[in-house]
């Protein structure tokens, strides 16, 4: 009994130890300089407006104009937008050259590659290549891009790197072409993170469940889904079923319903958390969904994972003919 009671109290003791060690700061951040990619709209956004306020010197990378002005509108003088496409790498040195002559010699505390986008979510035989490319070249190539452009700025001040990946770097729920890029966003994460661990850079990734923002909204998803399915052969849409695509979408809506978390400052939270604190974590779950239920069934045999996942999906006409 004692030998248990000894286990119990150690455990309580760890935990203790490490909610302690998660709470401590790291200190005179005040004027910090952070780069936030993304910021037109939803994390991005959010995290530019926070982070201002909190006193860091923000560069807020917008891809529209009209984003940069709107941001620039109700933020103080000190956050600069600067106008960033992750597809152009003439784009990212222009706006790395930018930073360089702002902080000079103080460096560049943060980075934070929140910048991405969903592309078409469908399975792989409706898809052609230049699918898979868009999300892939927006979420994983332009997000290397722009961190090894910005390393030298970020070694230099000690400083801290922050990648917005997804549950969905953990497991591929639908086909397309976000998936591999999230997964291939977690794998750079965690080499880079090893990589600059000698240099006193740490490096954290950030795995959101669903969230209501643009780039999550569901009737635009559905619109692009219904417009491939219109374009296919006639001898695809015969396998799925005339009434395959209703019916998968209403299926969808009602796992859209039961995941969706509408407050979006969590994510916010942890990239405060990541950037602030004297002991980052590595990997950030954040939302209930992710929490309850992403993760833990990423963590399951495939074959679990596939008998939960396929019942989100409406049945194929092929199946029966089988």
């Amino acid at each position: 009994m004692l030998f248990y009671i000894l286990i119990f109290l150690g455990i309580v003791s760890l935990w203790w130890h490490w909610r302690a060690r998660d709470k401590l700061k790291v200190t005179n951040l005040t004027g910090k300089y952070i780069f936030i990619t993304g910021c037109d709209t939803g994390f991005g956004n959010l995290a530019a407006k926070t982070f201002d306020k909190k006193g860091f010197r923000v560069f807020a990378g917008c891809l529209t104009e009209t984003g940069a002005k709107e941001l620039a509108a109700v933020t103080s003088k000190q956050l600069q937008t600067v106008l960033l496409d992750v597809r152009e790498s003439d784009n990212i040195k222009k706006v790395a050259a930018r930073i360089k002559k702002e902080v000079q010699s103080e460096g560049l505390w943060g980075l934070v590659n929140n910048a991405g986008i969903m592309g078409l979510s469908a399975p792989a035989d409706w898809l052609d290549i230049e699918h898979f490319r868009e999300p892939i070249e927006v979420n994983l190539i332009g997000l290397i891009n722009v961190t090894i452009n910005m390393l030298p700025l970020i070694k230099k001040a000690k400083g801290r790197v922050v990648n917005v990946s997804s549950v969905g770097g953990r497991l591929a729920f639908s086909g397309g072409g976000y998936f591999p890029s999230k997964f291939g966003v977690e794998a750079f994460n965690d080499s880079l993170r090893r990589d600059m661990k000698a240099f006193g850079v740490k490096v954290s990734c950030i795995e959101p469940g669903l969230f209501r923002t643009p780039l999550s909204n569901p009737a635009k998803i559905m619109k692009e889904k219904e417009v491939i399915w219109n374009q296919l052969p006639l001898s695809i849409k015969k396998q799925y079923g005339d009434e395959y695509f209703q019916k998968d979408a209403a299926k969808k809506e009602k796992l859209f319903k039961i995941c969706l978390n509408r407050d979006i400052s969590p994510v916010v939270q942890c990239m405060e958390h990541a950037l602030t604190s004297l002991h980052p974590r590595t990997h950030y779950v954040v939302g209930r969904d992710a929490k309850v239920f992403w993760n833990p069934l990423s963590k399951m045999p495939a074959a679990v994972q596939d008998l939960l996942l396929l019942r989100n999906r409406a049945e194929l006409a092929a199946s029966h003919a089988e």
